[in-house]
């Protein structure tokens, strides 16, 4: 007998994700890259770009930034491992191949199971480390909130090595080059969707 899979959407993705991931502050990462991404989704879709969205929907990009760190509480200690445990837990799972493929593209720079190709891919890959650069920010800010960050606060924080100095400056500025956007705009999306949604974000 054929065992049936659940389709992997948005409350299964957040079914996953609570399931393996205990930790409130690495949750709200994986919810504001998913709170992201489906800002970008959006833009991309307003500025004429939706042939390179391909069949997915704002909700499937929004699954990938859930889920692209669900599995980093329990790969912390070997990064060999982190997004390949995640990619067996999704063999229970009806899963899109290009939601699969964008999932496959994280942590590729230690896995090398498949590098970043499409929007989605590179899009994920800019915008991981500005969520968390965002919220390096808001903390230093006097009231530690979201609200108070500005476009120009984030990006005159890249010039700053001493600041949040394990964010990778580069992963996030080849937005230019990789999705075809300039920094401010990039920054300028991320920031005002974590604004909006800075209750579920603790900020």
């Amino acid at each position: 007998m054929t065992e049936i899979k659940k389709v992997l959407d948005l409350q299964t993705a957040k079914e996953l994700l609570h399931e393996k991931m205990q930790n409130i502050n690495l949750r709200r990462h994986c919810y504001a890259v998913g709170i992201v991404l489906r800002a970008y989704y959006e833009y991309y879709l307003e500025q004429g770009r939706g042939d390179e969205l391909g069949s997915l929907t704002a909700d499937d990009w929004e699954v990938v930034g859930l889920l692209h760190d669900s599995d980093y509480e329990i790969t912390k200690d070997d990064w060999t491992k982190h997004v390949v445990t995640l990619l067996e837990w999704l063999k229970e799972y009806e899963v899109k191949e290009e939601v699969f493929n964008a999932l496959s593209s994280h942590n590729a720079k230690i896995t090398g199971i498949r590098e970043p190709q499409s929007l989605l891919e590179w899009t994920l890959e800019c915008c991981d480390e500005l969520t968390g650069f965002i919220v390096a920010v808001a903390l230093v800010m006097p009231n530690k909130k979201l609200g108070e960050v500005k476009v120009d606060s984030v990006i005159k924080r890249f010039d700053q090595p001493a600041f949040a100095r394990a964010v990778d400056r580069s992963q996030i500025t080849q937005c230019e080059e990789k999705v075809n956007m300039d920094i401010p705009v990039f920054v300028d999306i991320a920031l005002k969707a974590m604004q909006k949604s800075s209750d579920i974000l603790g900020l």
